[in-house]
């Protein structure tokens, strides 16, 4: 059974950090493109940034250079490192394992940003 297992979330002030994980099967990591979304109360999920097995990454427009992605593929872990958070990055934030065969997610973790 494949499984995406985040962590990390919780409550932060304004322009504070949180890194986010996410532990996936071996077998699945490797092969697949890694993504982590997010979705806010009564909105789509979106984007938020991607990594290829190669390493190419890429960023929606309202998070870069705030957010980092990475992977590390002897700990079958996606992170997402987040700086200078706003109050309208506050969501649910989901791992995605992505390959023309699948797209797996991770149940979320939420991420409140707030004073």
């Amino acid at each position: 059974q494949v499984q995406l297992v985040e962590s990390g979330g919780g409550l932060v002030q304004p322009g504070g950090s949180l890194r986010l994980s996410c532990a996936a099967s071996g077998s699945i990591f490797s092969r697949s493109n890694m993504g982590w979304y997010r979705q806010a109360p009564g909105k789509q999920r979106d984007l938020v940034a991607a990594v290829t097995r190669g390493g190419s990454t890429d960023y929606a427009d309202s998070v870069k250079g705030r957010f980092t992605i990475s992977r590390d593929y002897a700990k079958n872990t996606v992170y997402l490192q987040m700086n200078s958070l706003k109050s309208e990055d506050t969501a649910v934030y989901y791992c995605n394992a992505h390959h023309v065969a699948w797209d797996y997610w991770g149940q979320g973790t939420q991420v409140t940003v707030s004073s």
